[in-house]
Formats: C-alpha cells, structure tokens, sequence
C-alpha cells in the first residue's frame, strides 16, 4: 500500500492506493488560495502543511501503519515558498502558480537574457526574497510544493525537488540536471537555498512526522503524475486534465529541439526521472478549464453546483451561435497572451440560461483543442485519442463537447483526479510494487470511451475568430512573451 500526499490548488488530499491501482481510502480537505487583489494568488503554506499532516495521520489511522510501503508526493507546479530552515516557519504568504504580480519582472529579465514566465517559480522566489531578505544574508530555505512537503514530513530532514517540478522553476539548466548559475546570479538567488534535485522515483529519506515513518520514495508535479497515472509511459501518449486549469502532456523520445517555448507555444517537460534518465514531452496549457464553471456558480449565481452545468447546459441543442472565450486569466497555449480576458460573444434578446452554459462548457472544449493542435505541432507527433481526467470529466455534456470539437475518442480516465495513482507508480517502482514502466502502462483501463457525433461538428473557424477578439485587452499584459 502507498500513501499518497496529493496538494492541489485548492485542496489536500490523503490517498492509500493498492498494488492493484485502485484508491483504498482518501481523506480531502479544500485549500483555497487566496486573492488579495486582481492577479495576485497566495496560500496560507503552514495551514498546508498542518492540512497535510492531519490528513495523512487520518488515513493511515484509517488503514493501519504496518500495511503502508512508501509515501509518494503530486503537487501543484510553480508555486513558491520560502521559509526559515532555524524555525520552519514561512517568511511570507505562498505564492500560488497562476499569480501574475512578477509580470513586469518578466519582461524586464527578458532583455537581460533570462526567459521566464511569470506561472514558474523564479521570478516569485526573488520577490518573496526582496521584501524577507533583501540583503540575502538569512539561512532560509526555498521550495515549491513538493519541497515544502518533504521537509514538514521529514521535520526538516529532507530539502529536495524532483525533476519534474524543478525545470519548472525556470532555474535549472536546460539539460534539467543543475541549477543554472546564469539565473541564480541574475535573481540574486543563494544556491544554498536551493533544494536538491533527485529522482521521481526513489527513496529520498523517511517520513518521521508520520506514525511508522515510512519513507518517501516518489514526488511528482501534478501534470506528470497525472500522465502516469493514465498509463502514459510510451512516446505519444498523452492526457490532459481539467481542473482548475487544463494541462496537455504528450510523452516524446528525446528533449524538444526548442529550449523554452516551441512554435506552437508549448513547453519541454521532464515526464518523469527514474535511475537518473530522463523521460520526456511536452505541455500544453489553459489557464482556466474549471475555473470558469466555478465563474458561473460563485459569482452569477447561474447554477448552484458545478454539476448542474451539465444539467443546464443539456436544456438545449446548441448555444445558439453564442461563444465564450474561457480567459478569466488570459490565454495560455498557443497565444501566450496574459492580456486577453474573458469574452461572451454572440448574446441575443433569445439567449437563455441553457445557452450560456452550454458556451462555456463548449469554449473549454475548444481550448482542450487548442491544446492537441499545440502538441501534435510542436512534435510532430499525432494525438489520435485524448485521456482525460479531473473534476470536468465527470460532466457528461462536456465530455461529449470534447469528442465533437477534437473528433476524437475521448478516454475518461477510471479515477477523477489520476494524480494520486501517479505519485503512488512512481513510489511503487521504488520500492517494489511494480516491476516496470510496461506494468504502470497495463494498468490503464477507462471508465468511458465517448466517440463524436457525426452530423456533430464544431466551427473551428468561428472558435478562431471569437479568440482573435478577446486577445490583448489589457494591451500591456499581452506585451508578455516568454
């Protein structure tokens, strides 16, 4: 059995997970970030690490510490803590992903040479140092999630990342195997700061803070846990999730030719490391997927849960040629445009309720679109069928919006969120529980297969046309290229 610390963005999950790849039990709590003001995201990261501590206690009390082998760690990439290695104690608020406040700094860091964006982790380590250690002359200690993770598990014991989140700080050279001293000095980062990079499988230390200290064996950004966790272990396979964003993840042969961004606007990803070699691909990104649903509960009041969408949105047939470009956050792959926003086209004196939902779920579908044609362009490598999961894929109306607008089958995975069964493979290779990579890949075994409807087409064109209007409203955000 392995137990599975899962953060997320907006909540902890505890998950044991059997040799068999099914969940035995799972304890979860909501974690909402906070925004203090428009583009800011930050998270209380000791109420994360109490949360964290509570519920793994919960689930191993639940199950028993003598039937626990390792524990595997998914997390939220890019997110940025800074705490003080005497006390434990974080020096100010986490810094969520998607906060836009280091935007400027990008761009001002691009003419010195140093390409980063402001949903990776460099440019918001050097703010969180500018206000607690301006001098830089404290010993503290800097992680994303999965770091800040470890060492509460380990009580300090273990600073480490794996591989997987550390080329998402937008500090590790591009072979992903060091720290780039290029970037450290431009930032004004001590490399004593930094966490070691190690395996994502692989036993890095015990988990002492835990009853029966079992050790940690696998730590995994979400995205790529999620891969795994849907069988994606052979070069052209992918997934993508849908949670509070959407992520496309397509496995390659060998690193990208481009450095930081290809053509198409994804990124190179390590997939995963394990005895030292690297697996990896390349991601596509929406910066709100489930966010938008959340949009139509919390602030319009127009459903009431988020699985009445699905409800609401099947009242009609079609919405009626309204459109709705899902960029709360602006537009991630392929445009790469922070300045674009949120856009409803197309309203009428007949739109009603049933349209505007069925617009939004129809909108994220075209994103996830967006996405496939991103992937298969920047690897020349084409993706014949989508595995999906996260929380949209358990609304049927969407799911089949997906297949229409991708024509593709699309494979729902057997898991809503297939996070937790990566981290588990990867902490199972570690120590026993699988053999091989070819046993993660056997695993895959979807809940669903929705095909898309002939006579059933959605206007790509039209999907264009709606994005070119929504792009660079707020003009010097849009200035932003990484």
């Amino acid at each position: 059995m392995i137990l599975v610390v899962d953060v997320g963005t907006s909540s902890v999950r505890a998950a044991l997970v059997r040799d068999d790849a099914t969940v035995a039990h799972e304890e979860r709590r909501p974690l909402l970030p906070a925004s203090p003001a428009p583009g800011l995201v930050e998270f209380d990261a000791t109420a994360m690490a109490a949360t964290v501590l509570e519920l793994a206690g919960a689930a191993l009390a639940a199950t028993g510490t003598e039937d626990v082998d390792a524990v595997g760690i998914a997390n939220q990439r890019g997110s940025t803590v800074v705490w003080d290695r005497a006390t434990g104690e974080p020096v100010g608020p986490g810094i969520g992903w998607q906060d836009l406040r280091t935007v400027g700094r990008c761009l001002e860091l691009k003419s010195a040479g140093l390409r980063t964006g402001p949903n990776y982790s460099a440019t918001k380590l050097e703010h969180l140092l500018d206000i607690a250690d301006p001098d830089r002359g404290r010993d503290l200690g800097f992680g994303t999630v999965d770091s800040w993770v470890a060492w509460t598990l380990t009580q300090g014991a273990v600073h480490v990342t794996d591989a997987t989140n550390a080329l998402i700080t937008g500090m590790l050279d591009p072979d992903a195997h060091e720290w780039s001293d290029t970037a450290l000095e431009i930032l004004r980062v001590p490399p004593r700061l930094l966490p070691k990079v190690v395996d994502s499988s692989g036993i890095v230390g015990d988990a002492s803070a835990l009853p029966g200290a079992p050790p940690i064996a696998g730590i995994a950004g979400d995205q790529q846990a999620s891969l795994l966790g849907q069988g994606c272990v052979h070069t052209g396979d992918a997934k993508i999730t849908f949670g509070t964003g959407g992520m496309l993840d397509l496995v390659l042969d060998a690193r990208p030719e481009f450095e930081m961004q290809g053509p198409a606007g994804t990124f190179p990803i390590v997939c995963r490391r394990v005895g030292g070699t690297d697996t990896w691909g390349v991601e596509a990104v929406m910066l709100s997927a489930g966010t938008n649903v959340e949009w139509l509960r919390d602030d319009l009041g127009v459903i009431t849960t988020a699985a009445e969408s699905h409800d609401v949105a099947a009242g009609c047939e079609s919405t009626g040629d309204v459109w709705y470009v899902p960029a709360l956050l602006g537009l991630g792959t392929p445009a790469w445009d922070f300045g674009a926003r949120g856009t409803v086209l197309g309203l009428t004196r007949g739109t009603g309720r049933s349209e505007l939902v069925r617009a939004v779920l129809e909108g994220v579908a075209h994103r996830a679109v967006d996405l496939v044609e991103a992937a298969e362009a920047d690897s020349g490598i084409a993706v014949p069928h989508l595995r999906a999961d996260g929380g949209m894929t358990d609304n049927p109306t969407f799911v089949q919006l997906l297949a229409d607008a991708s024509r593709r089958t699309v494979e729902v995975s057997p898991v809503r969120e297939a996070t937790a069964l990566g981290a588990a493979f990867l902490a199972g290779l570690a120590t026993g529980a699988w053999d091989s990579e070819d046993d993660l890949a056997g695993t895959w075994a979807p809940r669903q297969r929705v095909e898309p409807r002939p006579g059933h087409e959605l206007d790509r064109d039209r999907w264009r046309d709606a994005c070119r209007r929504a792009e660079r409203w707020i003009p010097e955000l849009s200035a932003v290229d990484f």
